[in-house]
């Protein structure tokens, strides 16, 4: 059977069977070629960037490009005495060659980044450049003492190793001391870690009001006539249709001293002197909910709309109370868009930037404000990258949860 099938031919002489193989290549490269344009769309506009964004986190160029001989000297370095003559010697050089070439700025911020005051010693030893030759080592301190000791020598190693975990290990008040362990990092200094449990305290009020608010309202828009429901399904989208920008500024008008909300609440005589409503947590609170509700109520609402109301009557013709029905045989049936609206919801808050940094005060930034504040002020592009590398850890840990609940809940439905 197998004998006859090999020997059948097409008209044009080719073999069936290899005819048939060409046939499905061609399939599959049309399926490649058709896809294609979607990958590479994903490649450059998300991958690429994402990883982009990861890499600057841990890269560490500024001491290769403008202290490349030292660096090379410090190579086999054993930390442990000061360096030999030949690194004070390729010392000097890079410094007259990087002030020839402008770039002592790179090596002058990034080894502040390790010793605060490090800009300026090197600034003062350029200044008094020795010349090169036998007893460089002995002018070099001559000129300022601190390059006779250890300390600096051990932050211009740690500084010029291709790839540094001093950016990620900041990002959560830690650092790399002398002796080459992790530790905290003094309490003065200390900033992060408590900026990451704002944003993730603010974003967790955030999704709870926002659930709260937004529950009863996609129960309307499940269960409501076609009629009523289209106009409030209209209301929700409305807010898409009116910039992010102009919203947050409506609510520092509505809610500021003399605002609208102070006004009317002095007029009734519920107050007696404004209240401060704006540029504190509760502006915050307010601003990001209202921003972020319909994000809550969509996923919630494409649930409940695919939950028959019968089960709830059936229950309370059993004899359950109204509430209870709804409670025990409605509720759990929406799990499913309750955990997708607070995962989405708290995704987006813990990345807000405009509406925290326009209506909160200076103890309510995210961490998205201090991204924008590295990247467009210091130009710190290491620990920019390193606190949107830690977000994004927290976006994918949030993203695993839910998923193996999901799947754990599939599985439970399955039995």
């Amino acid at each position: 059977m197998n004998e006859a099938a090999a020997s059948l031919v097409a008209d044009d002489g080719v073999p069936l069977k290899l005819k048939l193989r060409r046939a499905e290549r061609a399939h599959k490269l049309k399926s490649v070629a058709m896809i294609a344009p979607l990958f590479l769309f994903l490649l450059l506009s998300f991958v690429l960037p994402i990883g982009t964004l990861m890499y600057r986190s841990v890269d560490n160029p500024e001491l290769h490009r403008a202290l490349p001989q030292t660096v090379a000297a410090l190579a086999g370095w054993d930390t442990q005495a000061l360096p030999d003559e030949p690194v004070f010697a390729a010392l000097v050089r890079d410094l007259r060659k990087a002030q020839e070439e402008s770039t002592l700025g790179l090596a002058s911020r990034r080894l502040n980044y390790e010793i605060s005051g490090f800009s300026s010693l090197l600034t003062k030893l350029v200044r008094k450049l020795p010349p090169e030759g036998a007893g460089v080592r002995d002018a070099v301190i001559a000129v300022d003492e601190r390059w006779g000791q250890l300390t600096y020598w051990r932050a211009i190693a740690r500084a010029g190793t291709p790839l540094t975990s001093f950016y990620l290990l900041k990002a959560v008040d830690h650092r790399v001391n002398e002796a080459g362990d992790i530790e905290s990092v003094p309490a003065n200094e200390a900033a992060y870690v408590t900026v990451f449990g704002r944003t993730f305290w603010i974003a967790l009020i955030v999704t709870l009001w926002a659930l709260a608010l937004g529950f009863p309202v996609a129960y309307l828009l499940a269960t409501l006539p076609s009629g009523p429901s289209n106009l409030l399904m209209i209301l929700v989208l409305l807010p898409f249709w009116t910039s992010l920008l102009v919203r947050t500024a409506a609510w520092i008008v509505l809610l500021q001293s003399g605002g609208i909300l102070n006004g009317a609440m002095i007029g009734l005589g519920l107050i007696a002197e404004p209240l401060q409503l704006v540029f504190n947590r509760f502006g915050v609170y307010v601003a990001m909910v209202h921003i972020l509700l319909p994000f809550m109520i969509l996923p919630l609402y494409s649930v409940m709309k695919g939950i028959s109301p019968a089960y709830v009557r059936a229950a309370v013709s059993l004899g359950a109370h109204p509430f209870l029905a709804f409670w025990r045989v409605y509720v759990p049936q929406t799990i499913a868009g309750v955990a997708a609206g607070c995962l989405l919801v708290f995704i987006l808050a813990i990345g807000y930037y405009i509406t925290p940094a326009l209506v909160g005060g200076p103890d309510d930034q995210m961490v998205s404000y201090f991204v924008a504040f590295f990247t467009n002020r210091t130009i710190n592009w290491g620990m920019a990258s390193a606190l949107g590398t830690l977000l994004l850890i927290a976006t994918l840990v949030l993203y695993a949860v839910y998923g193996k609940l999901a799947s754990s809940d599939a599985n439970k439905a399955r039995r």
